[in-house]
């Protein structure tokens, strides 16, 4: 806890309620400046509880590994800005950085690259878990199921005892979350699961293991690493979000770390949260299938009545820019233009970015290109099916839930997350036995003999 949230804790603001009680309530400032009301107290003061419908306005905890300012385009991991980590960090190093709260030095790095290198393999019973799902099975499915099966290879014992074996569990979840996550694609396609590789690093080998074939290995170009590099580093964390905040809620009960993650995978599956670059590559499909003009679909987009959106563009939290998207178009841009791809679908994505930010009506409503867009355009060109989006999505993302499983297990004042609710089902009803519940409905829809057709005589 910093000085300043001490400092201004003893500041409080007055809550007047309609009976005349009156609670005087903690204010809480995070170090830059965010201020929070604490009701922690509150229904134990006055037996009210507040009502926040998604927690729209809700702090559930207070952490130290990311900073949004959504109206100023802001993005910090552990205080560095998100453009200095993506322009001298790999993704393992800002992995490290989100999970330990620094960056690592070159022994920390090389140490950590060992472990995940040492854990890239699944055991080979494990491997046997693939054959078990059907072949449409969605690969989400397949890594929430696995990762909970994984536990009991890697952690059987449940709970981590020491730094040193946090440090192991964490490499080798962080290693075999990307392992599942070729192997399931591969088993989704009917060809078979390859190994991972010694010499390779973290984004290679994930490459390699998708589009390697026992005949033939895929070697990855410059630019292909890099934007998937970028890719991992931008989605490693991003505050308390749906499926972050699941892992917490469910690392508050003291789940183990894999149950925690399978759950953050679940989270994530849902088309609004994970699933947006894919919708971005649904609408370019739309776009291509229909015969429309980016001119004629931005004109659409525009007539609210047509009930078409603009998929990739704007943000709940950024209400400027996303700080994230400036990042991956360039990287997007590179990309395209070394590997020199025909996809029609890209040709669209390019045409509707120029379109949208020469357009008044989106410019106006800030409705700027989000990291959604360039990673939908980016997995695209690299070859990668979008039911597989989300699960790379989720590759990244597991930094940032290891690192928030860890401020709920390292805090010794952590409790389990139970949220209140204002109940508005029934009130207290009368208990009848089956005979007379079936007598009150007969009663309740009998229909008036005067109103027969029949003239009141039962068939």
């Amino acid at each position: 806890m910093t000085e300043n949230l001490v400092d201004d804790i003893t500041q409080s603001a007055s809550l007047t309620l309609p009976d005349g009680q009156r609670a005087d309530l903690p204010i809480v400032v995070g170090t830059e400046g965010e201020r929070a009301i604490d009701i922690s107290k509150l229904r134990a003061q006055t037996g009210y509880i507040t009502l926040d419908d998604g927690y729209t306005n809700t702090g559930s905890c207070q952490s130290a590994i990311t900073y949004i300012d959504g109206e100023a385009g802001i993005l910090r991991y552990r205080g560095y800005p998100i453009e200095d980590i993506a322009k001298h960090c790999s993704f393992i190093e800002a992995a490290q950085l989100v999970i330990w709260g620094e960056l690592p030095s070159p022994d920390q790095r090389s140490h950590f690259s060992d472990i995940l290198t040492e854990n890239s393999a699944l055991p080979e019973d494990f491997r046997r878990h693939f054959a078990a799902f059907p072949p449409h099975a969605h690969p989400m499915s397949i890594m929430s199921a696995l990762i909970n099966a994984l536990q009991s290879y890697d952690l059987p014992g449940l709970t981590i005892d020491s730094d040193e074996e946090f440090e192991r569990v964490s490499a080798t979840l962080m290693s075999k979350v990307r392992t599942i996550a070729a192997a399931s694609y591969k088993s989704s396609i009917g060809e078979p699961i390859i190994y991972p590789r010694y010499d390779l690093r973290y984004v290679e080998n994930f490459l390699h293991m998708m589009f390697s074939r026992p005949y033939r290995n895929f070697v990855p170009t410059a630019e292909a690493t890099r934007a998937l590099n970028l890719f991992l580093i931008l989605h490693a964390d991003h505050e308390q979000n749906c499926s972050t905040s699941t892992v917490r809620m469910v690392a508050s009960g003291q789940a183990n770390l894999y149950a925690s993650v399978a759950a953050g995978v679940c989270a994530l599956w849902g088309s609004l949260h994970g699933g947006a670059n894919q919708a971005v590559i649904e609408m370019l499909d739309l776009i291509l299938e229909s015969g429309m003009s980016t001119k004629e679909y931005i004109a659409k987009v525009k007539d609210r009545s047509s009930g078409i959106k603009l998929m990739g563009f704007g943000h709940r939290v950024y209400r400027n820019f996303d700080p994230r998207s400036r990042i991956l178009k360039d990287a997007c841009d590179d990309l395209l233009n070394a590997l020199n791809i025909d996809d029609p679908r890209l040709n669209i994505a390019r045409e509707l970015e120029e379109v949208a930010l020469a357009d008044d009506y989106f410019v106006s409503r800030r409705l700027y290109p989000n990291v959604d867009f360039y990673s939908g355009t980016i997995l695209t060109a690299l070859g990668i099916p979008p039911e597989m989006f989300t699960v790379i999505f989720a590759i990244g993302r597991t930094a940032g839930w290891i690192a928030n499983w860890k401020e709920i297990h390292d805090n010794p004042a952590s409790r389990i997350y139970r949220p209140r609710q204002i109940y508005v089902g029934p009130p207290q009803r009368e208990w009848m036995n089956r005979f007379q519940r079936e007598k009150a409905t007969s009663q309740e829809f009998r229909v008036p003999d005067e109103l027969r057709s029949d003239g009141g005589v039962v068939a």
